[in-house]
Parts: C-alpha cells; sequence; structure tokens
C-alpha cells in the first residue's frame, strides 16, 4: 500500500478497533487501555502511517507544541534553557518551538503571533523589555504564557534569577581582590537583566569605594566585546580600569580576545569576570570567573508553570501565578586576580 494513501480508517482496521478508538490512542491515549494502545501502535508502524498533525489541530482544536522565544538562539545560556523545557515538556507528550527574538521587539512581537496562528497550548517567553501588549492579547485568548530569565511583577508566572544580587556579587568579588578601578560592560539598557547586573555592582561599588565606568553595546556577543576591548586598551595606564565586568559570558570572551590582542594581560593587567559560567567559559584560554546561574532548572521550572497553567485552564482550576527569583552563584577561575 502507498504510504501516502494509508488512512486512519485502515488503521483500525487492521487495529481491529473503530476509527475513534485509533483517535483516541492519537489525542487523547490516556483513554485508551494499554492493550488496544500497543495494537493501534503496531498496526501504524507496519502501515507506515502518519497522522497530519494540522488536520488534527484544526479538529481538536488544540496542538501539542509549545512555543519558546529567546532573545538569541546562538547564545550557549539560551541553548540550557531550551534543554530544560523540552526535558520537561517531553515527559508530557508536548513538543517544543523555538524563535529567536534577536533582541529585537517587533520580532518578538512577529514570534508571539505565529505560535498563536499555529495554536501552541502556551509560550515561555525571555522577554526583551517586559511583558508587552502582545503577551497580554494572547493570554487574553486563552494561551498561557510564562516568562523566563525574567521574574515578572506583571500578573504572569514568570522565572529568574536575582540579577541585582549577580551583579552585587560579581563586582564585589573584583572589589574584594583590590581592584577599585571597575568597568561594567554591558549591553542595550532596555535589557532588565543588564540594568539590573550593573544596579548590583554598583551597590557594590558604594559599600567598597572605587569607581565603575559604565561601556555599553550593541547585543549580548563576542564581537561587541572584542570592540569594547579596543575602547578599554585605549584609556591611559593611569585611567583605565584594572578590573572589568562583563554583562554576560559571551562579551567576556570577546573582551578576552580583544585586550590579548591588545597586548593587555589577563589578569595581570586587567582582571575579568563574566555571567551565566556557559561551558565555554571554563574553557576559555584563560578560564573565566563567571556570576553562575541554574540555566536548565530555569528552563525545567518555566515549563512546570506552565503545565500547571495549561492544565488549570482545561479543567476549570485554580490556578495562582508564581514569581520564581532562583539564586546565582559566583564561580571564580584563573581570570581574575589582585591588581600588579
Amino acid at each position: 500500500m502507498n504510504r501516502r494513501s494509508v488512512s486512519m480508517k485502515d488503521v483500525a482496521a487492521l487495529a481491529g478497533v473503530s476509527v475513534g478508538t485509533v483517535s483516541n490512542v492519537i489525542n487523547c491515549p490516556e483513554r485508551v487501555s494499554d492493550v488496544t494502545r500497543e495494537r493501534v501502535g503496531v498496526a501504524i508502524d507496519k502501515l507506515g502511517w502518519v497522522p497530519n498533525e494540522t488536520a488534527r489541530q484544526l479538529r481538536v482544536g488544540r496542538s501539542r507544541a509549545v512555543g519558546l522565544i529567546v532573545m538569541d538562539v546562538a547564545n550557549p545560556f539560551f541553548a540550557d534553557v531550551a534543554l530544560g523545557v523540552e526535558d520537561a515538556l517531553y515527559e508530557h507528550g508536548f513538543s517544543v518551538y523555538i524563535g529567536n527574538s534577536d533582541q529585537q521587539t517587533d520580532r518578538e512581537a512577529m514570534l508571539i503571533r505565529h505560535f498563536e496562528q499555529h495554536q501552541v497550548r502556551g509560550v515561555i517567553l525571555a522577554p526583551i523589555a517586559g511583558v508587552n501588549e502582545h503577551a497580554q492579547v494572547l493570554r487574553h485568548r486563552g494561551i498561557p504564557v510564562v516568562m523566563v530569565d525574567r521574574s515578572s511583577d506583571d500578573d504572569f508566572c514568570s522565572v529568574g534569577v536575582d540579577d541585582v544580587e549577580g551583579g552585587r556579587l560579581a563586582a564585589a568579588h573584583l572589589l574584594e581582590r583590590g581592584h577599585r578601578r571597575l568597568a561594567f560592560v554591558g549591553g542595550p539598557s532596555v535589557l532588565a537583566q543588564v540594568r539590573d547586573r550593573r544596579d548590583g555592582a554598583e551597590s557594590a561599588v558604594q559599600d567598597y569605594g572605587g569607581t565603575l565606568l559604565a561601556i555599553s553595546t550593541p547585543t549580548l556577543a563576542v564581537e561587541p566585546g572584542k570592540a569594547a576591548a579596543g575602547e578599554i586598551a585605549s584609556m591611559p595606564d593611569a585611567e583605565r580600569p584594572t578590573a572589568v565586568f562583563a554583562a554576560n559570558d559571551l562579551l567576556a570572551i570577546g573582551l578576552l580576545q580583544g585586550l590579548v590582542a591588545a597586548g593587555l594581560r589577563v589578569p595581570g593587567d586587567i582582571a575579568l569576570i563574566g555571567y551565566d559560567d556557559i561551558e565555554f567559559a571554563a574553557a576559555a584560554a584563560v578560564p573565566l570567573s563567571s556570576v553562575r546561574q541554574p540555566r536548565r532548572a530555569l528552563g525545567q521550572r518555566a515549563a512546570a508553570m506552565l503545565l500547571d497553567e495549561i492544565a488549570a485552564g482545561e479543567t476549570g482550576a485554580a490556578h495562582r501565578h508564581e514569581v520564581v527569583r532562583m539564586v546565582p552563584v559566583l564561580v571564580p577561575r584563573a581570570s581574575t586576580a589582585s591588581p600588579r
């Protein structure tokens, strides 16, 4: 039999069950006995039948997919968050569609609309500038939205890390090593994570004494880090910071490359600390100190929140929005040391 001509009726006939039973095996397996599910599964495998997911969604009005929108799909931090989301959702039979906003608010809005059109059961969003109106509309239309990598004060479930505390940890570590001229290299100030990390660093500088030079970058990536390194390297010795706190590890890797290329030693001339503690931080030519976020756990918790909200919406059960703020951890390595 031609695989393309195989239908649900053929599967039902081979398995000796009704078409409705095959439908239940596909859409509501909990309603069917283990024996029947196995018989239908054997028939599906033998015939090579592939259910039409688009048609199924139109028929039942819902999908088994969840949308995940991250700010930079190339950033290993978000790759680990996505793995955590998939870990939690896979056990419940959901697939994950991943969209990359690329730190652009219009693209973020487009992805939200795109996921709504594809009738996803829910959306996990790493927001660029807080909760936007498109996320509000999505929720009002019955599609739950959970914020990840950002603890929201709005009426949404959210899970993030205390970035003010993380920024304070990073700067305090440098200050405790004796540094007093610090620089903070961060991405666009529209990102709340960047603002919070800078605020934490400023708080530590106020407590310990010293100065903090803020250098803005267009994105949180390696190349802007290299450019910032050039700016720092061009400063007179008496004014140049002796330590740099980068808002994420990709920036820190770019800074490390740029500073070394300019003839400056890390940590001999400039100490350097990043944020996120991605795998590449420890593997850098000079292992980078960093502030660790529980990346995979962030994704797992966001997915668990979304599943709970989906279930509540479908059963009419009470749902209480949660705001979870996880604790960052300092991970010191070779890139931070006392000034000369």
